[in-house]
């Protein structure tokens, strides 16, 4: 029988994916945001194209979600030095949850910003 001891490596897999977690999925649902939100802009460019500096906000938060996921993942990547010791597992397991928790709320938000933004930018025009 296999016996995981101190020096196997899968808390730090974890840890480093919850790291992937974190960057990955705000990543996608800033980039779902832009893409949906920027539809609508070139909508009402092609009736006001004054108004679009005004419709630039749906975008604007959607980058702030990748901005968030990548602060999240740099505070992650620096707190996988910690996990070693009898609890490293643990430590790994609480880093994956907190990258994959911040990943898919950016990534929730970033749908619910494009598919708002878009909406809100065509009511706009």
């Amino acid at each position: 029988m296999y016996i995981l001891d101190d020096m196997s490596s899968y808390h730090h897999f974890f840890a480093y994916m919850g790291c992937a977690n974190a960057l990955v999925f705000a990543i996608a649902g800033a980039a779902y945001g832009t893409a949906k939100s920027s539809i609508g802009i070139a909508n009402l460019g092609m009736v006001y194209p004054e108004k679009i500096f005004k419709a630039l906000v749906p975008i604007i938060m959607a980058g702030i979600l990748g901005i968030y996921g990548m602060i999240v993942a740099v505070l992650i990547s620096n707190k996988v030095g910690d996990v070693k010791g009898l609890d490293a597992g643990k430590k790994g397991y609480q880093l994956f949850w907190a990258g994959l928790c911040t990943g898919m709320s950016a990534f929730a938000s970033g749908l619910a910003i494009g598919v708002a933004g878009e909406a809100g930018v065509k009511a706009f025009a």
